[in-house]
Parts: structure tokens; sequence; C-alpha cells
């Protein structure tokens, strides 16, 4: 009779799909800068392509996985912390579609419809679930604006993209308005409770992301008229950037996790509003600064990339689970 005890198992959680939305923020900030002109489009296609990769990798392991835990997908998406990360599967398929749409628009288009149209339904799922349990404020972070928020911002943008400019102001409601009452309780969670423990305290760079994403789903509905409202997304954009060098400090003290991929889709948003007013400006230079910014997050994902390499080597990465 065997009477050695189960060991944990080494598991995919839903913030891993961290990695592949991080990288298709980044070929997608190397996409924009091709349709300026200052780089090769070549980049961001091998980028879309490996970001697919990693995706469907990770979809494999995942979905294999999830039905063999206790309470199986239900608990997934009743999970208080991990669960708001379930909707990067979808999220990252509208970036994976809508970097499709210049080489094949009408495939492009059916596939975001089909990831769009399952975002919006997750997102309504996982609000509701929200309404139904009893969550506790303490355990409530920035990876809850990732369903409806971050979804519905990047929904607008991919619509606009496939000229579906109705569609796009739409989604572009869904996400602003969500991003005003989920974001309002999570700043107030984390101006008026305790500090997150360490494990999510890297989430907290995902408060950068919405103000960006939210100034690029307008530009793309307008077709990069900078107004007002631009204007407005711009600097509420470099007042949470502002937040995030404040928060070097907290971060620095963090033993690298899986949790540390909050910070590459964020940055990377930032990185394309960034190259949006280059371009608007064409200061003196701008091809410069155009490449001072894709460096910057090129280098700044690489690292976590290598990161993440070497502590899967180590077999130090991913999570062990009961």
């Amino acid at each position: 009779m065997n009477t050695q005890t189960a060991q944990p198992q080494v598991g995919i959680t839903p913030n891993i799909f961290g990695i592949s939305y991080g990288l298709a923020g980044l070929a997608t900030c190397w996409r924009y800068a091709a349709m300026m002109g200052v780089a090769p489009a070549l980049v961001a296609d091998v980028l879309f392509i490996v970001t697919a990769i990693v995706w469907l990798v990770l979809i494999v392991g995942y979905v294999s996985q999830v039905p063999r835990r206790p309470g199986g997908w239900r608990a997934e998406l009743a999970h208080p912390a991990l669960a708001p990360f379930v909707s990067l599967i979808p999220i990252v398929g509208m970036l994976l579609a809508t970097g499709l749409m210049p080489h094949a628009l009408t495939a492009g288009r059916w596939l975001f419809a089909v990831f769009a149209a399952a975002t919006t339904i997750l997102a309504g799922w996982i609000t509701g679930q929200w309404i139904v349990e009893d969550l506790d404020l303490d355990r409530l972070h920035s990876g809850y604006v990732l369903p409806a928020v971050a979804g519905g911002l990047i929904a607008s943008i991919g619509a606009a993209r496939a000229g579906w400019t109705a569609i796009a102001h739409a989604f572009m409601g869904l996400g602003v308005i969500s991003w005003l009452l989920i974001g309002s309780v999570i700043m107030a969670r984390l101006l008026f409770r305790p500090r997150l423990p360490a494990p999510l305290l890297p989430t907290l760079a995902i408060e950068i992301a919405p103000p960006a994403l939210g100034g690029i789903a307008y530009l793309a509905i307008t077709h990069d008229k900078v107004d007002a409202v631009a204007l407005v997304f711009g600097g509420f954009t470099v007042l949470a950037a502002i937040v995030q060098l404040r928060l070097i400090p907290v971060y620095r003290r963090l033993t690298f996790s899986p949790g540390f991929w909050s910070f590459a889709f964020p940055y990377a948003a930032v990185a394309i509003f960034a190259l949006h007013w280059i371009n608007y400006g064409r200061p003196l230079g701008y091809t410069v600064w155009a490449w001072c910014v894709l460096i910057a997050i090129t280098a700044f994902i690489a690292a976590l990339v290598a990161e993440t390499t070497v502590a899967l080597a180590h077999r130090r990465f991913l999570p062990r689970l009961q």
C-alpha cells in the first residue's frame, strides 16, 4: 500500500495570463510605432505570433487543470483574488484579433467579435458574482478593474480599428462608467484600509491602465483627434504615472512572482499612449523620442521574461496548488 503523502502540484492560475497580456501590449506598441513609420512592422508581427503561442499554451494547461480542482469552474470564477484575471483569456483574444486585422480584416473582425462578446459576458457574470457574494473589502485589489474596465476599453479600441464606430462608443461607455464605479471603490479601499498583502501589491500597477486605455480608445474612435477629452485622459495618465514613481520603493521590496506581470500591460498601454502624443506633437527629433519609448518598454518586458525564465528553470514560478 502506498503510504506516501500526496505532494502539492504546480498549476496555472489565472494571473499567469498576465504574461500573454503583457506580450500583447508590447506587440500593440510596436504595431503603433510601425503605423507611425518609425519601426518595422515585422517586429510587431513576430511579437503577436509569440503572444498567440504563449496564450494558447496557457489556455490548454489552464482549461485542462481547472476541472480537477476543488469546486471546478464555479470556484475559479468566485475566487476573491484570482477571479478577475480569468477575463484576461478573452481580452488577450481581442488584442490578438486586432493585431490580425491589418493582414486579414474579415478574419480579424470575426475573431474580435467572438472575444468581445465573451469578454462582455464574463465581465457581467463576474460582476454579478461580486454582488451575490459577501466580499471582503480588504481583499479587493486593482485587478478588479480587468473584466469590465480593461475589457470594455480594449473592446472599444478593437471595434474602432474594425470600423465599427457605434459599437466602439458603446464599449467606451462600458469601460469608462465601470472605471468610475469600480475604480472609486478600489481607491477607497487602497486609501482607507490596511495595505495590500505582498503578493497583491504588484496589482497597484494596474491603476495606470484605465486612463491610458481610455485615451487610446478615444483617439481610435476619433481618428487621433486631440481635443479637450483627449487632454483629460492625458492629464490623468500623467498623474497615475507619478503615483507609480512614488510606489517604486514599495515594489523594490517585493520578491519576483507571477504577479509581477501585472506591470507589463499597464506600462505598455502608457507607452502606446505616449507614442500617440509624440505622433501628434511631432517635436524636434520625434523619431528619437518614439524609439526611446519603444526601447524602454521592450527592455522592461524583456527583463520580466528573463526573470520568469530563471524562475521557471528553478521551479519557483508556478504556484503550488493543494
